[in-house]
Order: C-alpha cells, then structure tokens, then sequence
C-alpha cells in the first residue's frame, strides 16, 4: 500500500510549504510524536544552537552550509511561532509583522522623513534611542533591564556592559581594564591558594567579566576571537596527532614534552 502524498509538501510558495509542513508535523492526530512533544523551553536549546551553526559557516566562509544553516534557524522561528499559535499567543504572521514593523520605526532616515545625511555612529545612537524608549514604553525603566537572562553568559556580558557604559559607568581607558585585569588574576590566585571551590568559581567569573570588558574596548568581538582561538587549537592539535601517526603513535603514546614541541613546529609552520 502506498502512502498518499500529504498536501503540505506540494505547496508551491516556499515559506508557505515550510509553515505547512510544521503544522503537519505538530497535528495532534496525525503529525510526528517527537514535534508533538516539544514546547518552547525544550526548543530554545535547539534555536540556540543552530544560531551558532550560522556564525560557524559564515566563520569559515562555507556560503553552501550558510545556506542550510539558515533554514535550519528559520525553521526554529516556526517551529516556536507554530506551538505560540496552538495556544492562542500569537502566529508566524505576527511575528514577520512585528519585526518589519520594528525595522520600518528603528530607520526615519529610510522610511520616514528624517535625513540620510549621518554617520554611521549617529544612526547606532538613534538606533539605541528608539529602543531605550521601546523598554520604557514596555516598563523597563532600569538601565540593565530586559537584558534577557538567557542568553550565552559572555554575549550577555558584553550587552550588560554596553548598557552601563551608556550612563558613563565605565572605565575611560583600556589602562584601567587591564590593571583590573591583573587584580582579578591575583584574587583568583589567591582564591586557589587559599580559599574553596566556590570563591575559585567566583573569581574565575570576575576574571572572565573583565575580559569582555576588555574585547569592548577594543572593540574586539569576544565570541569571535574565542571561535578563533579555538580554531587555532583545533588546527595545531591536529597537526599533532598527524606527526605523531607518521611515527606510528598516538597523543596517548607521546609525552608532553614531545607534543608540546610538536604544537611550537606547528606554530611556527603556520607564521612561516
């Protein structure tokens, strides 16, 4: 017996298909039991994820995975404006609605009556402008509220730092970041030296809060260089486990004096 095709899959408009096919697979009856079971706070893991995957591809310039990766969010989008719209909150088209309706009152130079003539540095301040009045209007008279909770803690970081930074709570110049940057690390040392697990813990945060004070005033994207650092590891070590097999062995049959020599050749090979 052959199964009938399903209606959702011949839609011709690709948005249209893809917002079918998430009602397909969430029917209560008929749809697939993994989909069904999921809610917003199951999903969110999977939404974040997948927006790490874009800034992946686009890190490695991989225009077809970029391609992928993109659905692979927007399905993220629909498969939480689908469960919003089971339970009467609020659809997909309320959700492109209210973002182009965002854009159209975040850019008067664009679509109002104010003019283009501005530096980029001004349209960023009148973009914080507009927004700063959207929390108010919302209640969120703090300077740090609605800086969502959930986000990665180190972009969070730096959003909870620009916030201050836009009162004038902030250091004027990278010389004073950096001597409190030799603070945290001797807190931290003497937290290991003397101290337990959870003061360890804490100063490491402190330590790690600085650090994306400093990449601010660099003006140096932390989650960028990170990815980069890790790339770089990733690259030497692997040149590493390579030397290792054209000698038949493996990192676990090495020692760390002999890889870390390997990981220096590595290191100069790349400069050279």
């Amino acid at each position: 017996m052959t199964r009938e095709i399903d209606p959702a899959t011949a839609i011709a408009d690709p948005m249209q298909r893809l917002l079918a096919i998430m009602r397909r697979l969430r029917d209560p009856e008929t749809g697939c039991p993994w989909d069904i079971e999921q809610t917003f706070a199951t999903i969110a893991p999977y939404t974040i994820e997948e927006a790490y995957e874009v800034a992946d591809a686009i890190e490695r310039g991989a225009m077809q995975d970029l391609r992928g990766e993109l659905g692979d969010l927007l399905l993220q989008v629909v498969f939480h404006a689908q469960m919003a719209e089971e339970e009467g909150h609020f659809a997909f088209p309320d959700v492109a609605h209210e973002v182009a309706q965002k854009m159209i009152d975040r850019h008067p130079h664009i679509f109002g009556d104010e003019s283009r003539d501005k530096s980029a540095e001004q349209q960023t301040q009148d973009w914080e402008a507009v927004k700063a009045a959207e929390r108010a209007a919302r209640g969120a008279n703090g300077v740090l509220d609605d800086v969502a909770v959930g986000l990665p803690a180190l972009l969070r970081a730096m959003k909870l730092q620009k916030r201050a930074a836009r009162v004038g709570f902030d250091w004027p110049s990278t010389d004073q970041v950096l001597a409190k940057l030799q603070e945290e690390a001797a807190e931290l040392t003497e937290a290991r030296n003397d101290l337990g697990p959870d003061e360890v813990e804490e100063e490491m945060g402190d330590l790690m809060f600085v650090m994306a004070n400093l990449s601010r005033h660099f003006g140096v994207d932390p989650e960028a260089a990170l990815r980069r650092a890790n790339a770089k590891f990733t690259r030497r070590f692997a040149a590493i486990e390579s030397a290792l097999a054209a000698k038949g062995r493996t990192p676990e049959q090495s020692t760390l004096e002999e890889m870390d020599t390997l990981w220096n050749e590595a290191k100069r090979a790349e400069k050279s």
